[in-house]
């Protein structure tokens, strides 16, 4: 079996070589406001950070659009808060195109190869955006959660750093070292919304059966 990477201990040892007076830019994918509470004041002391919004994966419609209000809801209160402005890009929402791509693997539980190609998906969109747009680094909020695999997601990273060499990946597992605590508790108080699954049509079944 192999041994896991340390990916929290590689992300503190990229910010202690970080001068915070002189901060680099940073675009950050975001897939909702209770995952970005605690990667974005991680991240804000050492970086501009750009969100970039790009998760035509979620369904129905009206899920899409209240999570996009509610990170923007945050951004509000960080703005307000910590004075940190942290500006979003919205890219279109288009679930029906996007269901084509994941219907291949339709059939296969959460968690599995599935998740991990929408993963990759959303991560190479918004990594070409970096690169394009000249930001010196590039990361995702995605390894909050305790239901994602980080060593999956910074693996992809890895991939995607190789194809898109002007922009450096920054590792990271935002869930470690009481992170995912100070983000819960940072949801709970703001009062943001909180979804009951990833995101997918077919986690939303998933989710549905559950609820039965």
């Amino acid at each position: 079996m192999d041994q896991k990477i340390n990916y929290y201990k590689i992300s503190r040892i990229e910010l202690a070589k970080l001068d915070k007076n002189n901060k680099k830019s940073l675009l950050l994918h975001a897939c909702c406001g209770p995952c970005a509470c605690f990667p974005l004041l991680d991240l804000c002391p050492y970086f501009n950070v750009t969100i970039y919004f790009n998760n035509s994966n979620i369904y129905p419609s009206e899920e899409y659009f209240r999570r996009l209000e509610e990170l923007k809801k945050l951004l509000e209160i960080y703005k307000k808060e910590y004075g940190y402005d942290i500006k979003i890009i919205e890219t279109n929402y288009n679930n029906h195109d996007y269901n084509k791509f994941l219907d291949i693997y339709g059939d296969v539980k959460e968690g599995g190869i599935r998740c991990f190609s929408c993963y990759e998906k959303r991560m190479d969109e918004a990594y070409r955006f970096a690169n394009e747009n000249n930001f010196d680094y590039f990361t995702t909020v995605m390894s909050i959660s305790r239901q994602k695999n980080s060593q999956k997601l910074n693996e992809i990273g890895e991939k995607l750093s190789q194809k898109y060499p002007n922009t450096k990946y920054f590792y990271s597992d935002f869930k470690k070292n009481k992170g995912l605590e100070i983000g819960t508790s940072l949801r709970k108080k703001y009062n943001l919304y909180n979804q009951q699954y990833c995101g997918c049509i077919y986690s939303y079944k998933e989710y549905l059966t559950r609820k039965k």
